[in-house]
């Protein structure tokens, strides 16, 4: 079969399918599929804004909360951090660097039934203290733990 002619009818029948779901309703285009962006709280340029614009101001210190992140980064451009917490009915987990010129660095929202983890990579412009805040129950709860980055990645 010549192959033009396949990848025409593939083609054809992919944006078939498309308009008929546009015309069922069953996609809108434009439609905005992420959560609303937090745009006060990720441009903020200290903690207490950054705490502010999530609502994690107040927050009580948790020994629930786990953050897993390297004692010593060598590349401040990409840092491992994860943030595990068992608490019941956790809805939202905010990572923050409080060093960093925009300090909130992730704002995760758990829907319901998820585990309380979450895990990425982050940008550190040096040595600082890493935060998460946890809203669970109605409640906001808090941990840091500090990480230090090297100049140079020399370990030292």
């Amino acid at each position: 079969m010549n192959q033009q002619r396949r990848s025409f009818l593939k083609g054809a029948g992919a944006a078939g399918t498309v308009a008929v779901a546009i015309a069922a309703g069953l996609l809108k285009p434009g439609q905005v599929l992420a959560a609303e962006f937090n745009k006060t709280a990720f441009e903020a340029k200290n903690m207490a804004d950054a705490l502010k614009g999530v609502k994690g101001e107040g927050a009580a210190k948790s020994a629930d909360i786990t953050i897993t992140a390297p004692e010593i980064a060598e590349n401040g451009a990409v840092v491992p951090v994860s943030v595990t917490t068992k608490m019941a009915g956790a809805s939202e987990i905010s990572i923050f660097v409080d060093q960093n010129v925009n300090p909130l660095i992730a704002d995760f929202t758990l829907t319901n039934g998820s585990e309380g983890y979450v895990a990425t990579r982050i940008k550190m412009a040096k040595t600082s203290n890493v935060t998460a805040v946890v809203k669970a129950g109605g409640k906001v709860y808090t941990a840091s733990k500090e990480v230090k980055v090297t100049i140079g990645g020399c370990g030292g």
